[in-house]
């Protein structure tokens, strides 16, 4: 895409380009989760922030460009979550649980990410798969759960057979359904799943679910 000129400024004022980019971002989050990549619209986006369509541009080239830069951000943030995780003090049982609630209190507090994911998945990755910074980020908890999987078979406390990534989308999966599917789940069976009340219940329910699946007796497989 043919690059856009830095617009000019009015009454000379000097904006502030880290400020400026992060609004639109924030702006642009919920703009892309409510409507989705294909009905959201630049326009949109600029007319609620206290910037300009050409700035946008400016700064990102373009909606493509942008959602990119929405999700490259959003999967930042929980991997900046994922990176602060400190269970090297605990028992391999209680650090697995550390950090399945750590995955359950961030799916929680950051519904936006989850329809941001929706989306993308119904685009085929296509965003992320052409981000070079997407594709370096990783995942921090992945290192984490290898080296509590490591220390818990060495103790004898965990029997499963089961890699960090598999136990990754084992923990993932239940948070990101938890909040993805709420209105449907709850129109089906009469049960909101984030109920504050049921919260506990459901934040233990992931942990027991996870070390019962690596602790369990397999004598008589």
């Amino acid at each position: 895409m043919t690059s856009v000129e830095e617009p000019a400024r009015p009454n000379g004022r000097i904006r502030d380009a880290v400020r400026t980019r992060a609004e639109i971002l924030d702006v642009a989050t919920q703009e892309f989760a409510r409507a989705g990549y294909d009905g959201a619209r630049v326009d949109e986006i600029a007319a609620l922030t206290r910037t300009t369509k050409r700035m946008i541009y400016y700064y990102f080239g373009g909606k493509e460009q942008l959602f990119t830069a929405v999700l490259e951000r959003s999967y930042g943030v929980i991997r900046e979550a994922e990176q602060g995780l400190d269970v090297e003090h605990l028992d391999p049982v209680a650090a697995i649980r550390r950090l399945a609630e750590l995955t359950f209190d961030h799916h929680e507090a950051h519904p936006d990410f989850i329809r941001l994911v929706s989306i993308e998945n119904i685009h085929g990755a296509a965003h992320i798969a052409g981000s070079e910074k997407l594709g370096r980020i990783g995942s921090p908890a992945l290192d984490v759960i290898r080296r509590i999987l490591e220390s818990g078979r060495e103790s004898g406390l965990f029997t499963a057979d089961v890699d960090a990534v598999d136990l990754h989308a084992m923990i993932s999966s239940y948070c990101f359904f938890r909040v993805a599917n709420r209105h449907t789940f709850g129109a089906l069976f009469g049960r909101d799943l984030v109920d504050p009340a049921r919260r506990e219940h459901y934040r233990s329910m992931l942990g027991d679910m996870v070390i019962a699946y690596l602790t369990a007796d397999r004598a008589a497989d």
